[in-house]
């Protein structure tokens, strides 16, 4: 069961992570992704008062399947843990930080902008 949930929160958290990205350039996703991308920002913040910033709860929920399964010293951001997994390296962690709020403002602009300004 937690190798089935382990592939789940991969595939599932990296595609919601590409939509974060991407959602806002078809006209068919952009009020839908705007919803998403606020809800990934509310997450980060408001959770963050709490858990502290950029909380994601898909990355503690993988993290409880992945410790069930053994694994130990998993990074404090997701985006580092799926960048080493792919690559084999050893991200930066302040770098794959900056890279992931760089993204993730630079997507809420864009959402913004093709939902509002734009139209």
């Amino acid at each position: 069961m937690y190798r089935f949930l382990n592939i789940f929160f991969l595939v599932f958290h990296l595609l919601l992570i590409l939509f974060n990205l991407t959602g806002w350039i078809w006209k068919r996703t952009r009020r839908f992704h705007l919803f998403v991308i606020c809800l990934t920002l509310a997450s980060w913040t408001a959770l963050g008062i709490f858990y502290g910033f950029g909380y994601c709860p898909l990355t503690d929920w993988h993290w409880q399947v992945l410790e069930k399964m053994g694994k130990t010293n998993l990074p404090n951001s997701y985006l580092k843990y799926l960048l080493d997994l792919i690559t084999g390296m050893d991200w930066n962690a302040q770098l794959v930080d900056s890279l992931a709020v760089a993204g993730l403002v630079l997507a809420l602009l864009a959402s913004l902008w093709v939902n509002f300004i734009k139209r």
